[in-house]
């Protein structure tokens, strides 16, 4: 199982040390105001920050009145996620759009105590923000015990472990399908969810984001992440892998057409590949030879020749092996955007991609019925 550490919503890469409040508007028509009260704040400065495209970006600074109060007043092209914070680095995330907001928090802890009026997209953004943090705890949980379950051999039990983390990701997709034409699900799907292993869901999303906010910059940013990952989804035709052996000739993966295939990534350092395989030997024996065959195609992210044919050799790895000793530089890894291992891609005897990142039951599972 490959837990994956979560996105932090809306994370920033860097911050500048200062704003000095200028009063920087787009040149959109749609005037906002925010209006604003920080509870137990002394004087000072209240900053915003635009989310641009890798980073934040300074817009506006605001001094608060004796009472907590502040306002900031300027015009928005389109729903646009901003941050108020008054240390420059965490604050309060809310999506501003034309009209008046109002927001009232705690100034020690501005994110967790915002209220916030006007905003249904700000609003969302908070659930949203909500479950995540929630499910990072419970995934920090499952992770120790995963390693303890995988430590003592318990498949059963990683299999488990496994679901629960499924369901969470569940709750999230729930949650962004439920608001099709919100900026905050276009983020939230570019963000948070994994191109590889769901990339139906967010190709799924993306054509209603396109539908019902098309102009929307933050549909835009998923169309451009999805897009690298299109020419492996599944239905679509398996590029052709073309890479050399072990003997140091070249084998090609559209030579093993008529069969049910399995594209395995996997290195000689890779502990997880490497513990898996007793079990993909003893699949690949039971099921090559049935119905219209199974063959599986090893492509190997090692750099170390010698590591790589000792590996093939003690693992007893008897199908193809291919390799450009390039590690995560190899060819193979870039055409299929291949960024964790083991990861594999089941292809069917015409040559089209039919499932991704199966592994133990799952993939015996569908060997089973594909091969029946």
């Amino acid at each position: 199982m490959k837990l994956r550490n979560m996105l932090a919503v809306a994370s920033a890469a860097a911050f500048l040390a200062s704003c000095q409040g200028n009063k920087t508007a787009t040149n959109g028509e749609d005037s906002y105001t925010i209006e604003g009260k920080l509870n137990n704040a002394s004087e000072g400065q209240v900053y915003l920050f635009e989310l641009a495209k890798e980073n934040f970006v300074p817009r506006d600074t605001a001094a608060l009145g004796k009472d907590g109060t502040f306002t900031f007043e300027g015009k928005v092209e389109e729903p646009t996620f901003y941050r108020i914070t008054m240390d420059q680095q965490s604050g309060l995330m809310l999506v501003v759009d034309e009209g008046k907001i109002q927001v009232e928090a705690d100034a020690k802890d501005i994110n967790g105590t915002a209220k916030i009026e006007g905003s249904e997209d700000s609003r969302l953004f908070q659930q949203l923000n909500k479950l995540v943090n929630e499910n990072r705890q419970k995934q920090m949980a499952l992770e120790q015990q995963f390693i303890q379950a995988q430590q003592q051999g318990n498949d059963a039990e990683m299999e488990k472990l496994r679901q629960q983390y499924l369901n969470m990701q569940q709750d999230v997709k729930n949650l962004i399908a439920q608001h099709p034409a919100s900026v905050v699900s276009a983020f939230g799907t570019a963000s948070l969810i994994d191109p590889v292993n769901d990339f139906a869901f967010a190709d799924s999303m993306a054509t209603l984001f396109n539908q019902n906010i098309p102009n929307s910059k933050y549909t835009a940013m998923l169309n451009e992440r999805l897009q690298p990952y299109r020419s492996t989804a599944i239905g679509q035709l398996a590029p052709d892998i073309t890479l050399p052996t072990p003997s140091g000739e070249t084998k090609s993966l559209s030579s093993l057409r008529g069969k049910y295939v399995l594209v395995d990534f996997w290195a000689s350092w890779c502990g997880p590949c490497r513990k898996e395989n007793p079990n993909v030997v003893k699949m690949y024996n039971k099921y090559k030879d049935k119905g219209k065959g199974f063959e599986i195609f090893g492509v190997s992210l090692d750099q170390s020749e010698d590591k790589w044919l000792a590996a093939i050799k003690k693992d007893n790895l008897t199908w193809p092996h291919v390799s450009d000793l390039k590690g995560w530089e190899s060819a193979a890894a870039q055409l299929y955007n291949v960024t964790a291992i083991p990861q594999t891609v089941l292809v069917d005897p015409e040559g089209k991609i039919i499932a991704k990142g199966l592994r133990g039951e799952e993939l015996e599972n569908k060997l089973e019925t594909l091969l029946k």
